[in-house]
């Protein structure tokens, strides 16, 4: 099932066809939302999920225009979550918080994988806020400059801009003596 038809279907209330638009759709979202918000990712997620389900009937556009529109959504839930984070007191965490669970998928391939991704996300995050946006909306996600200006409420101009000086500013960083590339160069001979 192609991306439209599902839109359409799934607007109707077909589950298949959801299915389909989640599958598509989540984990850009996820990644997205993980440069924003770190490990609050999931939380954040599930509610951006609950809007989109609440409001998906009323969306009108095309594939990419879905993205875009889901991404708007998970980013507005996002920038909820980090107002009500700095109301918040800082609270002791548990014991339960320093075990570390093993992934379901334990090859060596993956693990380099996850490794450069992790790296790569990383070194995003580490830009500031409006570059690490624009990067990841253009470069990771491949959105076009119109629609990642859609989702950062912005004019496609400076969405551009942003993009590229932060990848400049990614270039210099990896360009810097003694910048630890080596686990992603690895992966990327795997």
């Amino acid at each position: 099932m192609d991306l439209a038809a599902a839109l359409d279907d799934a607007r109707h209330g077909d589950e298949e066809a959801f299915r389909v638009l989640y599958r598509a759709v989540h984990p850009a979202l996820l990644r997205y939302l993980r440069v924003l918000v770190g490990e609050d990712a999931e939380d954040v997620a599930s509610e951006a999920w609950l809007q989109i389900v609440r409001d998906l009937a009323r969306f009108r556009g095309d594939g990419d225009g879905l993205r875009a529109w889901c991404l708007t959504i998970a980013r507005h839930r996002a920038l909820d979550h980090l107002r009500g984070v700095r109301r918040r007191p800082l609270s002791a965490a548990g014991p339960e918080s320093l075990l570390q669970r093993p992934g379901a998928d334990d090859t060596e391939a993956s693990a380099l994988d996850a490794l450069a991704t992790v790296s790569a996300l990383e070194l995003i995050a580490g830009l500031p806020v409006d570059q690490a946006e624009a990067v990841y909306l253009r470069v990771v996600l491949g959105l076009d400059a119109r629609h990642a200006a859609r989702v950062l409420g912005k004019r496609p101009g400076a969405v551009r801009t942003a993009a590229h000086r932060g990848l400049r500013r990614l270039a210099a960083v990896l360009d810097e003596p003694g910048c630890d590339t080596s686990r992603a160069r690895g992966a990327e001979r795997e």
